[in-house]
């Protein structure tokens, strides 16, 4: 097997180049290391990576139409494409909006082109989010659910790549499968989340921002289970019958809306002492909570989350005190 990462220096791809690379995968990372957030960080997950055997990094931007297309003359064999480069965030859609719209849309139809080359491609597995559901008034949210209405423009390039996808694996009957992250968490994250966040802050002294008075819930998943979920997924293509398009959507969580002052709770636990909270209203784009039905994905690819939050916040807290010598 292998298989083009996109986004190979992010969180989630990272910890699924690793997972690939313990398989035994031939795995070529694709990142333009964008500054969006700390690049060393992104620089260390990748140092981890690039004297593994097996593993190759071009440092390139999806929306690079002719490095894409000399990336897949490069790798013609290439049999599973995992894309997972995105521009996330939605407090950032509110003053970039333009990134959005370039590498949502832009990089994410360049990577269906880059696809469409691969003439021997068995599966493209992509991200999609859990804020496509916008601010629907019922949990767990479901694949079944309407998601025409979101709340911001991160969201909405989400649903629309979900929408081009669709049409690119009817017309051109490329199976690929979409998945629904929920708040994913842990070692080696995202420093615009809120785990990351709260950790950096508390252990620095520094107060917190609670949004919308603290009262919240997130499905929070945990990374190790994400990657597991993603690796099944991306072995079991949807099966192609010749008339609906050979394209599935799963949502991915861990099945539990946890309240967000539990979370801190557990984070300043971990940390060994009391967070200094300012309370805020709701910020734009923002959703009071969310919770994956993970039934459908449980069902077809044995989806199930094992790590809880209790378990899941100490290690990500290790992981940053041992990686920034806290």
């Amino acid at each position: 097997m292998k298989v083009i990462v996109t986004g190979a220096a992010g969180f989630i791809g990272y910890h699924a180049a690793v997972a690939l690379l313990d398989a035994g995968a031939a795995v070529v990372g694709v990142d333009n290391l964008s500054p969006y957030y700390d690049v060393s960080l992104k620089e260390a997950r990748l140092a981890n990576l690039t004297d593994r055997e097996g593993f190759e990094f071009r440092r390139l931007d999806i929306t690079d139409h002719d490095g894409m297309v000399a990336l897949t003359e490069a790798h013609p064999d290439t049999s599973h494409v995992l894309h997972l480069a995105a521009q996330a965030g939605v407090r950032h859609s509110l003053t970039h909006p333009e990134d959005y719209i370039q590498i949502n849309l832009v990089g994410h139809f360049e990577v269906l082109e880059a696809c469409r080359r691969l003439g021997g491609l068995d599966h493209l597995v992509y991200a999609s989010s859990s804020s496509v559901y916008g601010g629907l008034p019922h949990l767990p949210y479901s694949e079944s659910d309407p998601v025409n209405t979101p709340v911001s423009l991160y969201a909405a390039t989400k649903k629309a790549d979900e929408l081009i996808s669709h049409s690119y694996a009817h017309l051109h009957r490329m199976k690929m499968t979409g998945l629904r992250f929920f708040t994913v968490y842990g070692p080696w994250g995202r420093p615009d989340m809120s785990a990351f966040i709260f950790t950096k802050a508390i252990l620095g002294g520094e107060p917190i921002e609670v949004f919308n008075h603290g009262d919240m819930r997130r499905d929070f998943t945990y990374v190790d289970d994400i990657v597991a979920g993603v690796m099944a997924c991306l072995k079991a293509p949807p099966e192609d019958d010749g008339t609906a398009a050979p394209h599935r959507i799963y949502n991915i969580g861990n099945n539990r809306a946890e309240e967000l002052m539990h979370f801190v709770g557990l984070i300043e636990e971990a940390c060994g002492r009391k967070a200094e909270i300012r309370f805020q209203p709701m910020q734009p784009g923002d959703v009071k909570e969310s919770c994956a039905d993970i039934s459908a994905i449980k069902r077809d690819h044995g989806f199930e989350p094992t790590t809880d939050i209790d378990v899941g916040i100490p290690r990500s807290v290790a992981w940053y005190r041992e990686f920034y010598g806290v």
